[in-house]
């Protein structure tokens, strides 16, 4: 797909995934709606931009329904048209479900599920008038295979993806794209910041970078996949595991016990590196 002056609108745009999806869509010449919540980071990522391309910023609660018809309304109105959509902010409170708070429970089903189901289906008038399009969701491994520590999230990126699946269904012959990136653990602070709570299961599994997920994202609004694992081992592993529940339970300790390993690692690293920091 070229994407020269096609309208991309971004949840999540400020930092991480999001911040790395704008930059290569900026690269590429395309129009950019950055959504997130806080207004300060919005605005840096946007100047940042604006020397490439045209970058509009949008601050607000996904979960709010009106919110999302205002985002729509306001990208059309100011770039006349609406191509691309990528589902891509998120919410995570990590803990036994016993021990998380019922809102928070609540909240990560909000922002990882109800949410996209709202936007995509605000998306859908704005892609049709365009000739077309593609929504991009950005899931996760923890929706393709049971997660200890992450039963909220699991169940909002499993009900992600079986979203995307079905829409697509739905929209066969439209021209509009839809597919779901499902990543592993990424090197971004949405979980090096909470590294204490995040299970060790997760860190079995290599990490992907930000502009690693970014390209797959942008790759899937013109090819013809409609899940992109990544790393494609660990889509192969949670597949295997998804069903053969009893290969699952065997192999989980030893994954365990590797995650637990690579974290410390990755602790250690750190710890390191801010003793070395002047400000130490």
């Amino acid at each position: 797909m070229i994407f020269k002056d096609k309208t991309v609108i971004i949840t999540g745009g400020s930092e991480g995934v999001g911040a790395a999806t704008a930059r290569l869509f900026a690269d590429a010449g395309a129009n950019l709606m950055l959504v997130a919540r806080g207004k300060k980071n919005l605005e840096a990522i946007a100047a940042e931009l604006r020397d490439k391309t045209r970058v509009e910023i949008f601050a607000m609660d996904v979960s709010d329904s009106e919110a999302c018809a205002d985002l729509f309304k306001k990208a059309h109105f100011e770039y006349g048209r609406v191509d691309i959509l990528v589902n891509n902010a998120g919410f995570h409170k990590r803990g036994d479900v016993e021990t998380v708070d019922a809102n928070d429970l609540g909240k990560m089903i909000d922002v990882n599920l109800k949410a996209p189901i709202m936007l995509s289906r605000l998306a859908l008038p704005y892609l049709r008038e365009a000739g077309g399009g593609a929504i991009i969701n950005v899931g996760s491994l923890a929706g393709r295979t049971p997660l200890p520590g992450s039963a909220g999230y699991a169940a909002s990126k499993a009900g992600l993806r079986s979203f995307t699946y079905a829409l697509a269904v739905e929209l066969a012959g439209s021209g509009i794209k839809l597919a779901v990136v499902s990543p592993g653990p990424i090197d971004t602070g949405f979980i090096m910041a909470d590294i204490d709570a995040t299970s060790d299961l997760t860190f079995s599994q290599p990490l992907s970078t930000a502009q690693d997920v970014a390209q797959a994202i942008l790759d899937l609004c013109g090819n013809n996949v409609r899940e992109q694992s990544m790393p494609w081992v660990s889509g192969v592993l949670t597949l295997l595991m998804s069903l053969f529940p009893g290969l699952a339970q065997r192999v989980r300790p030893v994954l365990e016990r590797k995650g637990a390993r690579v974290k410390a690692r990755i602790k250690a690293a750190r710890k390191r590196r801010e003793s070395d920091s002047p400000d130490h």
